[in-house]
């Protein structure tokens, strides 16, 4: 009998897996037939329209294509226009510190002055006498650190603190010098060539992330190194992983002035990061990360050199961002309206990942590693959850360890979630759409976590059960992409006052057939991601097993 059961289990899951494969095919197929359609479809539109778009310009291919480039986005506009002078300073100040690094065998304090030297230089390119407001504000919070850490109210302090100037920045424009007084205000003049308050974003967040790791290092510490190291395959193998570089506190002698400004500063990361914690930082400062060498270096600035060739690719070829910013998209067709805000999510992506690995890589080369920001592709996301930790992976990270923990973590999940996303729109910008979409991403994420608790709680054994969970699990997740591409393109691309048009506009007769479609290629999209998590598992028992 249990030979039976046996015979019986193995003919199944060969039956299984042979149905996998059937599918896969068709599956591929599918998709191949999709990004053809909406290829081509995207092509066609932008060269009927291209003369009524703003921000195009004459590009470097527009002589082969007939096609102007597409630069109305921009952050994407500054960052290629500055590339050459920012590679170029990549070099001069990456040769500069790892020469006095190897020639002076310099440790964290050596190596904070030298960096702290650098960076200034940099900032005051960028913010001419604006880094004085820097360094004022910078000091204030060190020296509220220093004195509250130990004071049970000191989230209350140190967060009151940083959101007041958070808020008062964007209010006041970055101040003027003349409230300081009038003999000041021909400072004024001297402001740099980029606007200080909109980095400081990024300031606000190193400076929450020392005052509580500094907090943390004078409590007992719950990370259990010895432990982590045993089932961390990273670490295992003799190099350092990201956990445990923040987790573990460094010496009080690393919490110095120097350290903490250097952190705030440091010209790899200023303009957009990725986000680092102080602990991290401050390790890798005195010993240079020890996971990416020569080679790999090599092979991460080609694959960052193949995604540039990419994008310029893109933004000759089709204008989604223009369609966007022009506000043509609304004289299009429901099916047209779909392939542009499908675009404008993808070239957000591409711009996003471009821009992360960029100053990454630049870090990388001076001995600092901080997290990969897009680990996964945008079009390999089928849960909120999952797309939050591969869309500004080292932000979610921040989030995560000084916001969702001390909130109170899974206890008080549906409530976490309001406050982070709420501060998450206000560190963004004080603008009512981004508001709008931090509530509406909210709004999902309830059905999402209530769906997760009751599957977590069922157990499906048969093979009919499997079966029908996959395919309710493809239909969920078809819902959930839909309901990001609406978030995204409220908070980012048509603003909260165009949704009542998007939903009357999808509604209509040949609306419903291409939301139907819509539904049915998310749904494919998402079974096909089930395919390529079951990969990567295979590929990861296969490691573990020594196979």
């Amino acid at each position: 009998m249990a030979a039976m059961k046996k015979n019986e289990s193995l003919s199944n899951s060969d039956n299984s897996r042979r149905w996998k494969r059937r599918e896969l095919g068709l599956l591929i197929l599918y998709a191949i037939v999709f990004y053809f359609i909406v290829i081509r479809r995207s092509l066609h539109i932008s060269r009927d329209h291209h003369s009524r778009l703003h921000g195009l310009r004459p590009g470097w291919l527009t002589k082969f294509t007939h096609l102007p480039n597409d630069v109305s986005d921009a952050q994407w506009r500054n960052f290629r226009g500055n590339l050459p002078i920012l590679t170029f300073v990549f070099g001069i100040f990456a040769l500069v510190a790892n020469t006095l690094r190897a020639y002076f065998d310099l440790k964290a304090r050596g190596m904070s002055i030298v960096w702290l030297f650098i960076s200034l230089i940099y900032l005051s390119y960028l913010h001419g006498a604006c880094i004085i407001f820097i360094l004022a504000i910078a000091s204030l919070n060190y020296l509220l650190v220093k004195i509250f850490a130990r004071k049970k109210y000191f989230s209350l302090v140190i967060w009151s603190f940083n959101i007041f100037f958070l808020l008062c920045n964007r209010v006041y424009e970055g101040y003027s010098f003349s409230i300081i007084g009038q003999q000041w205000a021909y400072l004024d003049n001297f402001r740099g060539s980029f606007r200080w308050h909109i980095c400081f974003n990024f300031v606000v967040l190193r400076m929450i992330s020392f005052g509580y790791d500094y907090h943390w290092a004078n409590h007992d510490s719950r990370f259990d190194q010895k432990k982590h190291i045993q089932r961390c395959h990273v670490c295992k193998s003799g190099k350092t992983c990201y956990q445990l570089l923040q987790e573990r506190s460094v010496q009080n002698d690393k919490y110095a002035l120097s350290i903490y400004i250097c952190y705030l500063v440091y010209a790899p990361l200023y303009l957009a990061g990725p986000i680092i914690s102080f602990n991290a930082f401050a390790s890798q400062l005195d010993v240079p990360q020890n996971n990416y060498s020569i080679r790999d270096m090599a092979h991460y600035g080609l694959r960052w050199v193949f995604s540039l060739v990419l994008m310029e690719l893109m933004t000759h070829l089709v204008h989604y961002n223009a369609f966007a910013i022009s506000g043509l998209w609304k004289q299009l067709s429901p099916m047209d309206v779909f392939i542009i805000g499908y675009g404008v999510l993808n070239f957000m992506w591409l711009k996003f990942f471009l821009i992360w690995r960029f100053f990454r890589f630049w870090s990388l080369i001076c001995g600092i590693e901080a997290l990969e920001n897009m680990p996964r592709c945008i079009n390999n996301c089928h849960n909120l959850e999952d797309f939050w930790k591969n869309w500004h992976a080292s932000y979610n990270k921040w989030l995560v360890r000084y916001m969702y923990i001390p909130l109170g973590g899974s206890r008080k999940k549906l409530l976490n979630v309001w406050v982070i996303f709420t501060f998450v729109a206000i560190w963004h910008d004080l603008e009512w759409k981004l508001l709008s979409w931090a509530w509406l991403t909210c709004l999902f994420f309830i059905p999402e976590m209530i769906l997760k608790s009751a599957t977590s709680a069922l157990q499906v054994e048969s093979a009919l059960g499997r079966f029908i969970f996959r395919e309710l699990s493809a239909v969920a997740g078809a819902i959930t992409i839909t309901c990001l591409m609406v978030a995204n393109l409220v908070g980012y691309v048509v603003g909260l006052s165009s949704i009542n048009w998007l939903i009357s506009h999808f509604l209509q007769k040949e609306g419903l057939s291409v939301l139907a479609g819509m539904f049915l290629t998310f749904y494919v999209g998402t079974k096909l991601m089930f395919h390529i998590d079951d990969a990567k598992r295979r590929r990861h028992y296969s490691k573990e097993s020594g196979l």
